[in-house]
């Protein structure tokens, strides 16, 4: 059953191109929230021409649908509770400084990035598929870490950002930023073990920031699990949901309920957004933290 093809996408590390200026090269950027990304149409037609390993392209595209269990999880779209949640990290003041950070299911890697420009220690990114890290996040990151103009890292808040060129010309990427970074592909628990398991050192998050990845109910025991593995025991896991996912079945009452029954987070709706669908943003704790 496709099921099964979900838990055995093995995790891989995707190291940072030392050719910072390939990573950048025939991407077309735009902004929104006062940070980079690149058009995901260009990067479409070009892994439709062949950079895309995994076929998740084609298969998007021949199935008309952004999501296929299994195959492709959605990381080539940049989902709207992403913008949500980076609005609510400056309406709660969320606190980025020194933190360790971890991006769950990034897409784009948006959040992460946010988190990188509220000087976080160190920011790792996740999604399912190893095509949207290399086309979409590595570039964006990259893109979002180039000196020009941009206060990551700088120490000033100048709001004197030139405009993007449509077409990035330099990456000088400020090293310092990019080292904070680590990049992984592949299904959660299996993330889950290669990070608990690496000869590398590794921390546990302080925070842990996850955007649209409730939608299949199928999931939740994964996702719970990689949750509770990875926080430190006085992490805050902030997570952006529709309220229901029609199709698909998932939502934030019912991974709300799936929560309580494990008994291991404490959950709290932080905010309710009513325009359209309606969407929520949820912080979790563990039940013993502080």
């Amino acid at each position: 059953p496709p099921k099964k093809e979900f838990c055995c996408k093995a995790a891989k590390e995707h190291d940072i191109p030392e050719d910072l200026d390939k990573v950048l090269e025939n991407k077309v950027m735009e902004t929104v929230s006062d940070l980079y990304y690149i058009n995901m149409s260009v990067v479409e037609m070009m892994c439709l021409d062949g950079t895309d390993g995994e076929g998740i392209v084609s298969k998007s595209v021949a199935s008309h649908s952004d999501l296929i269990p299994g195959v492709y999880e959605g990381g080539l779209k940049i989902w709207e509770c992403t913008f949500d949640l980076i609005d609510y990290f400056s309406e709660a003041e969320i606190q980025f400084t020194n933190k360790t950070v971890l991006d769950l299911g990034c897409g784009a890697g948006l959040l992460g990035i946010a988190a990188l420009r509220g000087k976080a220690d160190k920011v790792h990114f996740q999604d399912y598929n190893s095509t949207v890290i290399d086309e979409i996040t590595l570039p964006n990151v990259v893109a979002n870490c180039r000196s020009e103009g941009n206060r990551m890292g700088s120490g000033d808040d100048r709001k004197t950002s030139k405009p993007p060129s449509k077409r990035p010309k330099k990456a000088e990427c400020l090293p310092d930023v990019l080292t904070k970074c680590r990049f992984f592909s592949g299904e959660w628990s299996e993330v889950s073990q290669l990070l608990l398991s690496s000869n590398k050192p590794f921390s546990k998050y302080d925070i842990i920031l996850t955007s649209e990845t409730i939608y299949n109910p199928d999931y939740y025991g994964a996702l719970h699990d990689t949750l509770a593995q990875l926080l430190d025991k006085n992490g805050r896991v902030y997570l952006a949901s529709k309220a229901h996912y029609f199709g698909v079945g998932g939502g934030i009452h019912l991974f709300e309920k799936f929560t309580v029954e494990r008994n291991v987070f404490r959950t709290s709706i932080v905010k309710i957004i009513d325009k359209g669908l309606q969407r929520c943003i949820m912080e979790m704790a563990f039940k013993d933290s502080s």
